[in-house]
């Protein structure tokens, strides 16, 4: 991995979880050399930001947030942004479900 795109992903990592403090929300890492904390990786494939909504102890949905080649133009600000908002997107998906 190029040191300039490893030290954007570790950026992005940062700002996310300052972005992110929500106890219903779990985020986990598969980024290789960077952050991995998800239980399995899919290594192979582009980084990715594993995300799971704690609704109830037996309703726990998951979203998986790519963070490809494309998304890596831009700057790890506008990245950050694009992640925490697809966060909040899914969260208020599940809850409009959830709530009715």
């Amino acid at each position: 991995m190029e040191t300039e795109t490893k030290a954007k992903l570790e950026e992005i990592v940062t700002l996310v979880n300052k972005a992110m403090i929500d106890p219903d929300i779990e985020i986990e890492y598969c980024i290789p050399e960077v952050s991995t904390t998800a239980e399995s990786c899919d290594v192979d494939g582009d980084p990715y930001i594993l995300v799971k909504y704690i609704v109830s102890e037996y309703t726990q949905p998951t979203r998986k947030i790519r963070v490809g080649r494309t998304a890596l133009l831009n700057t790890a600000e506008e990245v950050a942004n694009q992640v925490t908002f697809s966060i909040e997107e899914f969260k208020g998906e599940i809850d409009s479900v959830e709530m009715g």
